[in-house]
């Protein structure tokens, strides 16, 4: 657990970066530092390993004040992640990762051995170790990074917006990757972003913070979504927050409908046939989508329906077949049904398979019956 106890930092010329900032980060948690440029959130984070030294207050570590422990020793037991990864450049990726257990007292031998399985965990293959970081693309930077941040097994990871600098693909599957080692290794995250989507997605408690330092609202993503606690996080939270909140709400309650499908290399004219409404979805020997075929597309095919007759599917929503539950969320569900081109969306199982389709309606009426049972505030 980290605490924060009126907590301020003002420079020389008299410039508050944090003000009388009192916050208690959960153990085993992610807590999201978020808010404009100049609010002092990644001055809040460097205060937690001393990189910054407050002017006032305290910071508790597990109970203990930061100030009474040596700074290098400090940061040995807190993992650090920075925006573009940090990467020594004249060491492989391998040894990049092995640094600090080195440091701690481990052998060569025995801290390359963690590193690789380090570099397995966060999801690069064991011939990535060979490479030098300008080989490397951003996002799997910033994979080593976390790979090194976490190789002395430290209780505390801290994380200055790691993700901004990759595309939203690349950074859409990082974010997936922590959610996931989090669900494993159970540290306590402090993570810094100017994204307030990144923020609710990650989050188990976000802190919103305002120019001048001074903490705004701190509460869990549906709290914060559901009631803002003034007009400026309101606005920072942004209006369609309402449309935010059902990424918090199962979709249990939504049917998924039957889905008309036809192989690629159908004939057009036996495709036709298994049209529902004037649409199917093509799919692969999986049964995995690949995109839409209309009425309106198969009257210009005249042989087989190939990749260049189809139509974007849209996002899909992804549905636990297995156990007859859902994985999804309200948000995914009518996001599928939304981005489709034929309305329906496409209801896929853990193995990217098609089960069915879903609606924009039956989203609606799922979320219509939580409002009736207290699930969503009105």
């Amino acid at each position: 657990m980290i605490e924060f106890q009126a907590v301020t930092k003002k420079y020389p010329d008299g410039t508050v970066a944090v003000d009388n900032l009192d916050l208690t980060v959960e153990a085993g948690k992610i807590t999201v530092f978020v808010g404009p440029s100049g609010c002092g959130k990644t001055t809040s984070l460097r205060m937690i390993n001393r990189m910054i030294d407050p002017t006032g207050g305290a910071i508790l570590l597990e109970g203990k004040d930061i100030r009474e422990s040596d700074p290098p020793l400090l940061r040995r037991g807190i993992g650090y992640v920075i925006q573009h990864a940090g990467l020594f450049p004249h060491r492989t990726v391998l040894d990049n990762v092995a640094t600090v257990p080195m440091l701690t007292g481990q052998s060569k031998r025995d801290a390359r051995t963690r590193a690789g399985e380090l570099l397995e965990l966060v999801g690069l293959p064991p011939n990535m170790g060979k490479r030098y970081p300008s080989q490397l693309s951003g996002g799997q930077q910033q994979r080593v990074g976390v790979a090194r941040a976490l190789a002395a097994d430290p209780p505390v990871l801290l994380m200055d917006e790691p993700f901004s600098a990759v595309d939203p693909i690349v950074r859409d599957d990082l974010q997936q990757q922590l959610l996931r080692l989090q669900s494993e290794l159970d540290k306590t995250i402090v993570f810094v972003t100017h994204d307030i989507d990144e923020a609710i997605k990650l989050g188990d408690r976000v802190a919103v913070f305002r120019v001048g330092g001074r903490l705004a609202q701190y509460a869990t993503p549906s709290e914060l979504l559901a009631k803002p606690a003034d007009d400026f996080v309101s606005s920072f939270v942004g209006r369609d927050r309402g449309y935010r909140a059902l990424g918090f709400l199962t979709a249990s309650g939504v049917p998924v409908g039957p889905l008309a499908t036809v192989p690629v290399g159908t004939a057009a004219a036996e495709a036709r046939g298994a049209l529902t409404d004037g649409w199917a979805v093509a799919v692969d020997g999986d049964k995995r989508p690949l995109g839409w075929v209309s009425t309106e597309v198969l009257s210009t095919v005249d042989g087989a329906i190939g990749a260049d007759d189809l139509i974007s599917g849209g996002s899909l929503y992804e549905v636990d077949s297995d156990s007859g539950g859902t994985a999804g969320s309200l948000r995914n569900a009518l996001d599928a049904a939304l981005s489709s081109p034929s309305a329906v969306g496409i209801a896929v199982d853990n193995t990217g398979a098609v089960v069915g389709g879903v609606t924009a309606e039956t989203v609606l009426a799922a979320l219509a019956d939580a409002r009736r049972s207290g699930e969503v505030p009105t």
